[in-house]
């Protein structure tokens, strides 16, 4: 597990954006927001964009968290995506 301070420096329930950067592909923001689904349900509106070169997407999706453990459950299962390079 992560060891972060987010209890430490934010009240929870608190809006948080994600910033999952990978390879370009058609279902990179479909399988950010299945993985977002999953530990935190609600309606999402992603926003995908293209890298200069067009090969990488990168998908910021803000998510409505409610404590240190679902931030980091939400960047290890983000990061585990195939073709997931980071997520900030």
């Amino acid at each position: 597990m992560l060891d972060t301070k987010f209890d430490e420096l934010m009240e929870f329930p608190a809006s948080f954006p994600f910033k999952v950067v990978g390879d370009a592909s058609d279902t990179l923001q479909d399988r950010v927001v299945a993985v977002v689904q999953g530990l935190a349900p609600g309606d999402y509106a992603p926003s995908t964009k293209a890298s200069s070169k067009g090969t990488y997407y990168s998908v910021t999706i803000r998510v409505t968290v409610t404590s240190k453990e679902q931030i980091e459950k939400l960047y290890t299962q983000l990061a585990e995506l195939e073709g997931v390079k980071r997520v900030l």
